[in-house]
């Protein structure tokens, strides 16, 4: 069964949808790499705006799965999602973890009645630092108080910090969110591009899990590379590499 599931509409618009809704919609290694290989495919198209969701209403993601941990910086938009187009997540249930920071990260985000957003990281004793974002996108005391206390918060809370721009009844959050879509998609591509990547480099904090995740995203494109390939044959053949470019 496909782990990420991918709707291009007529429209302009597309939904990337994470599969595993009898795992809450957990992110193993593999829907890690899906949802990041769908999100490049709908960067490269025509497509003009994407919602990021989850299968059924129960979560939006229960984040990572612990019994096939994912790289995560993978699915998080700006870091492993790099499209400088409109992003909208769609959440309805659970938004745990890891989920939380994809969902925090996207532009904009559509949640339903029964939406529940949680970071309990400080009590289970890990973290990987990336919710330090969070008090760029939302006041300070909030965001510690999310991150430091580990207070699931239900949707009317995180709309009134600011992290929701709209609640919705439950199951409508994706068609709610793919009405916000449609809207941009009849404005001008340049300026909403140039806003989004504004805004993303220029206003909104970078804390340190963020940039370091962002450099080996690109360490990794130089090490898996066809030019990395061709240095490596060339040195075992003694002679002078080739470069592309690729």
């Amino acid at each position: 069964m496909e782990k990420v599931i991918v709707t291009n509409h007529a429209d302009g618009t597309t939904v990337i949808a994470i599969n595993r809704p009898d795992r809450r919609n957990a992110i193993c290694a593999q829907t890690a790499v899906e949802l990041q290989q769908a999100f490049a495919a709908f960067d490269a198209s025509a497509q003009k705006v994407a919602v990021y969701t989850g299968v059924g209403d129960e979560a939006f993601s229960g984040g990572a799965d612990v019994t096939n941990l994912p790289e995560l910086w993978r699915c998080i938009p700006t870091v492993g999602i790099t499209t400088e187009k409109p992003v909208i997540a769609a959440v309805g249930g659970w938004c745990v973890g890891g989920a939380m920071v994809a969902a925090m990260m996207c532009d904009l985000l559509v949640a339903a009645e029964n939406a529940k957003f949680s970071y309990p990281e400080a009590k289970l004793g890990f973290t990987g630092g990336m919710i330090a974002g969070l008090a760029a996108r939302i006041p300070h005391k909030l965001a510690m108080e999310m991150m430091l206390l580990c207070r699931t918060w239900d949707v009317r809370r995180a709309y009134e910090a600011g992290l929701v721009n709209e609640v919705v009844p439950v199951g409508r959050q994706v068609e709610a969110a793919l009405a916000m879509a449609r809207e941009m998609t009849s404005m001008s591509p340049m300026v909403l591009t140039t806003l989004k990547r504004f805004v993303t480099e220029g206003v909104l904090a970078q804390g340190p899990s963020e940039r370091m995740a962002r450099a080996g995203r690109d360490l990794g494109l130089v090490r898996d590379s066809e030019d990395a390939r061709e240095a490596l044959a060339a040195f075992k053949e003694k002679r002078k590499p080739r470069f592309t470019g690729k």
